[in-house]
């Protein structure tokens, strides 16, 4: 039976749907009920914040790389055991994969919102208005018959006579009014240019702690409990997992500490599934690879731990001899960048790297790159010929032309990406296993097959 589920969503970034969220889960958890947290889109840091608050893994829904019925299966799985799903949406609440359809909102909180059929409450940030809100609310309300509408929580209130004013633009619009943060410096997350700090880099301390608790009094818990309702069943059929629990026929490291943390929880799951066990290891601090058939280097922050990174000799030189001994190698963005000839820094400072993709990448003038892509795997990749959504965020720049790309990025006319070669696949492009069927068992069977 599904759980009930309730969407956080909002107008515009930066309105507060994290801290809301986190809020949440702290009162929720004080009355004893555990509580499954989900993020919409292609988000690594959210997730650990969301993870520590409930102390349980949080999970991503993504309407674009994976399909709505193995959507549902994902978001299913992940409730057993719970009593409450909270989603934390992404970006105003229909801001969803750009060069979608003319009036879809693809990839959009509003659209896992209509997916799940789960009420959501949105978040107001007030600290520039007062009965302005009702008006943003009550258009955020009307803009998709589609959806239904909790109620709204003001976040940032200045004091009670401004929680007064935003409250009566509430009712004149007819929004319920579910609660209120207030505007307090000690709520504010520490951020830097790709997101805020991830949960897995440095734990949120006591005053965050405190400062959440302080919000969530603030809160009309009752009434937002009320109204999540249960989610919409996936529909019957063959899904993203073996009908039978399977027994581990291969072994894959997996790059798991303060410098690479960027993994889909379903992902690993999917992997563990198909017969892979799971051996986390840290390039920062591992003085030797674990024997595996098989090496994971997920996303994360390898240039701001690049001097260490280039430091553990021992473990570099273990990864290139599992390359030449025929290990698969697979390395998304940040992993990608460690699998490089070396990293140079904001400050031009240069740091050797694993050497398995014969490029160099940088950080000094950096820009931006962001957006999903679709990708055909190119030879040698265990991934050849396969077509496959995927998205990029990072900052670094490849200096050099690869020889040998992993990809063909067909939404960009064919645009070359990454490295193929022997058994070594380095790419900024990341994927989630629960993109089709058969794909976490392809990635198993690769490993398995040295």
């Amino acid at each position: 039976m599904s759980v009930p589920t309730l969407v956080v969503g909002a107008a515009h970034s930066g309105a507060g749907k994290t801290v809301v969220t986190l809020a949440l889960i702290a009162a929720l958890r004080r009355r004893g009920l555990r509580v499954q947290p989900f993020k919409v889109g292609p988000d690594y840091l959210d997730p650990s914040l969301l993870s520590w608050a409930a102390g349980r893994p949080c999970r991503n829904l993504d309407g674009w790389m994976v399909p709505a019925p193995h959507l549902l299966e994902l978001f299913h799985r992940a409730c057993r055991g719970a009593d409450l799903a909270l989603v934390e949406g992404v970006m105003g609440l229909f801001d969803g994969r750009t060069g979608a359809p003319p009036n879809e909102d693809g990839a959009s909180t509003a659209a896992v919102a209509r997916l799940l059929d789960a009420p959501v409450l949105l978040v107001l940030d007030v600290q520039r208005t007062s009965r302005t809100a009702g008006a943003v609310a009550m258009g955020l309300a009307r803009a998709d018959p589609g959806l239904h509408l909790a109620g709204a929580v003001l976040n940032r209130v200045a004091g009670e006579r401004h929680l007064a004013a935003c409250a009566e633009g509430l009712v004149a619009a007819g929004v319920p009014c579910l609660g209120h943060l207030d505007r307090e410096a000690e709520l504010a997350l520490p951020e830097r240019y790709l997101g805020l700090v991830s949960a897995a880099e440095a734990a949120p301390g006591r005053r965050l702690r405190r400062a959440l608790a302080r919000a969530a009094a603030g809160l009309d818990l009752g009434p937002i409990v009320a109204a999540a309702r249960p989610a919409a069943a996936p529909p019957p059929g063959p899904g993203l997992f073996p009908a039978r629990s399977l027994p581990a026929r291969t072994r894959i490291a997996v790059a798991m500490d303060r410098a690479f943390h960027f993994y889909y929880r379903d992902s690993l799951d999917l992997l563990e599934a198909w017969g892979a066990e799971l051996v986390p290891f840290s390039p920062l601090e591992s003085p030797d690879l674990p024997p595996a058939g098989g090496v994971l280097l997920g996303g994360g922050y390898p240039e701001l731990f690049a001097a260490e990174l280039s430091a553990n000799l021992a473990l570099r030189r273990a990864l290139r001899r599992a390359a030449r001994r025929g290990t698969l190698v697979y390395a998304e963005c940040g992993g990608a960048m460690y699998a490089s000839a070396g990293i140079e820094d904001a400050d031009g400072r240069r740091h050797p790297m694993l050497g398995l993709w014969p490029v160099r990448v940088s950080l000094r003038r950096p820009g931006l790159t962001v957006g999903y892509r679709r990708v055909r795997g190119r030879r040698p990749s265990f991934l050849a010929g396969l077509e496959l959504p995927g998205h990029e965020f990072h900052r670094s720049r490849v200096r050099g032309r690869p020889a040998s790309p992993a990809w063909t990025v067909l939404d960009q006319d064919g645009r070359p990406e990454g490295h193929a070669a022997g058994r070594v696949v380095a790419s900024y492009i990341h994927l989630h296993l629960g993109a089709r069927p058969g794909l976490a068992r392809a990635f198993v069977d690769a490993c398995a097959a040295r």
